[in-house]
């Protein structure tokens, strides 16, 4: 694995002593950051970007208020999407703002502890850290219930102005969730920021992640659109796309809406998973207008056509910056930038002009909680995406990180191995559906229902 932890070392001096007023690790406030000298950043295969909360799950089954005793963990949509991708071996960072306080200790110290770089996470004093408890039923089911403790919370105070840019945008892909847009005003702008046509911006990744509850004073749907449309790779629930923007027709209805971003995945839950690529050659025809639960057209402005090329920061400052194709309607491949300044960037296959769509079925998964499984999904489909490998097999790489979290009760699970990952991922489509696994198939050496694949 590789890791990027540097939490005994400090970001600004590279001494092993942290800068006064600051836990291990990470800066202490604002005024801390804004004094210290600027460091050198190592481009990592994924940033996100996004508020982590600490999670308290219930000791036994039933409502929040019989529950006697909760068990803490993590949870984060962003998070968790790179927690996953370092346990499986791609370096990778999270930018966030945590409270000075014992939750915030632990979030950077379990977040850093799967090997993900925690340098550029803020603490705020004058800000808590965001918790929240939940019941042991799944989520889609009338019994769940959530109580979020996030207002005002440190990471609702993100903006472009207090956050590490340079952090954020030193990655081959940038992570980023609707959750983040959702929990305030200056947290929105910065993902509008983020999401903007710039000369040195990574590959931008987006996941809807609508949440209904966190949209109470503005229109949701209209926000999530707009910046679907500046992503370069998105995914999006089929059910979040009817509730958010009154889509219905199935995935190629949401295509039809959704015509900008170079790469759109529509999770079907137990059904699959369908991607849309860009044909080469082909410009994405114009987008039909989503609607609200109304039915009235939601109206968000189109990402700008003009940039040519995206230019991601070179690894280290003797190299030059790498040249990105942006995914233009002429663009036949998604190019990845690489790690270091001698290697060549990772093309990443366009659909076949063929075909329309790419589908993959779900697995067959005995559900311990749904919790997680599209952060995880995520997560695999952008590894899939980082080594280049075909659309189907990205697909299935996230299904199959899917179901490593759809197997553990908590909100981050382990991934499997690469090896046991690519083993599966390679099967025929005949072996693929019959494919079961249960609790615990990640840390088999050979899943016990793949033993009767041929």
């Amino acid at each position: 694995m590789w890791c990027l932890l540097v939490s005994s070392i400090s970001p600004n001096t590279g001494s092993t002593e942290p800068p006064p007023g600051a836990s291990t690790g990470v800066i202490i406030d604002d005024a801390a950051y804004a004094s210290a000298v600027a460091r050198p950043l190592n481009l990592v295969d994924v940033v996100a970007l996004g508020e982590s909360m600490v999670t308290f799950l219930p000791g036994r089954p039933g409502r929040l208020a019989d529950v006697p005793s909760f068990d803490r963990a993590i949870g984060g949509a962003e998070s968790n999407v790179v927690c996953a991708l370092a346990a499986f071996g791609h370096p990778a960072r999270w930018v966030s703002r945590v409270g000075a306080d014992g939750f915030g200790d632990h979030l950077v110290e379990r977040i850093g502890g799967y090997g993900v770089d925690v340098s550029a996470v803020r603490r705020d004093p004058a800000r808590p850290t965001g918790v929240y408890f939940r019941t042991a039923g799944d989520r889609g089911t009338g019994a769940h219930e959530v109580a979020y403790y996030r207002a005002g919370s440190a990471a609702s105070a993100m903006s472009a102005r207090n956050t590490d840019l340079a952090a954020v945008r030193a990655g081959r892909v940038l992570h980023l969730s609707g959750i983040t847009a959702a929990l305030s005003a200056e947290c929105l702008e910065l993902l509008r920021e983020l999401t903007a046509p710039a000369p040195a911006r990574p590959l931008v990744s987006f996941d809807v992640n609508h949440r209904p509850g966190l949209w109470r004073d503005i229109g949701g749907g209209g926000v999530l659109l707009e910046l679907a449309r500046g992503a370069d790779v998105v995914f999006v629930g089929e059910d979040e796309a009817a509730e958010a923007w009154g889509i219905s027709g199935g995935p190629h209805a949401i295509r039809e809406a959704l015509p900008e971003p170079g790469l759109l995945v529509v999770k079907q839950g137990a059904q699959g998973a369908t991607a849309f690529a860009h044909r080469p050659g082909t410009p994405p025809e114009a987008a039909t207008p989503a609607r609200d639960g109304h039915g009235t057209a939601i109206a968000v402005p189109a990402p700008d056509a003009d940039a040519a090329a995206i230019a991601v920061p070179a690894p280290d400052a003797d190299a030059a910056a790498t040249t990105v194709p942006a995914l233009d309607a002429d663009a036949a491949a998604i190019a990845v930038p690489a790690l270091d300044a001698d290697a060549a960037a990772t093309t990443v296959p366009a659909l076949d002009a063929d075909a329309a769509a790419t589908t993959v079925p779900a697995l067959h998964v005995d559900v311990v909680a749904t919790t997680g499984a599209g952060d995880a999904f995520a997560a695999g489909f952008l590894s899939a995406t980082l080594r280049g490998l075909p659309l189907r097999d990205r697909l299935r790489h996230g299904h199959l990180f899917a179901a490593a979290a759809l197997t553990t009760p908590g909100d981050l699970a382990a991934p499997p191995s690469r090896h046991h990952a690519d083993r599966l991922a390679a099967l025929d489509d005949d072996a693929w559906g019959r494919l079961r696994l249960g609790p615990g198939w990640t840390q088999a050496e050979q899943a016990v229902e793949e033993a009767n694949t041929p």
